[in-house]
């Protein structure tokens, strides 16, 4: 695989788990020192890979909600053959996000090691 399919497939988990919240494939998708920065009721909040993994388990998915599934590749771009960063946007429920995500080529699998996330108003 090229490393565009190799990225668009890491996509893909991504953009599965975000719907699915199935954390059996968390560590598939998330490096175990990924971090997640961005604004939650107007305070910048960072979460580390393991209580993001909890939030995901204790809510109930867009699936299992029957909400609609969208989400959609902005950009991706390639540093080096271990080191990209995709924009993203994704519909979770009734909510918009556009997430940059850093990934890191770890043992042959990108993993994301940074998400930034923005809610559209």
């Amino acid at each position: 695989m090229t490393d565009i399919a190799d990225l668009g497939a890491a996509l893909d988990r991504y953009f599965d788990l975000m719907y699915d919240c199935d954390v059996a494939n968390f560590d598939r998708v998330f490096a175990s020192t990924a971090q997640l920065h961005g604004f939650r009721e107007g305070a910048m909040s960072c979460w580390g890979a393991a209580q993001y993994k909890e939030v995901l388990a204790g809510r109930t998915s867009p699936k299992d909600q029957g909400a609609p599934r969208e989400h959609q590749v902005i950009m991706m771009d390639f540093t080096s053959d271990t080191q990209a960063l995709a924009k993203v946007r994704v519909r979770i429920n009734d909510m918009f996000f556009v997430d940059y995500l850093s990934y890191h080529k770890i043992d042959g699998t990108w993993l994301v090691t940074s998400k930034a996330y923005h809610r559209e108003a």
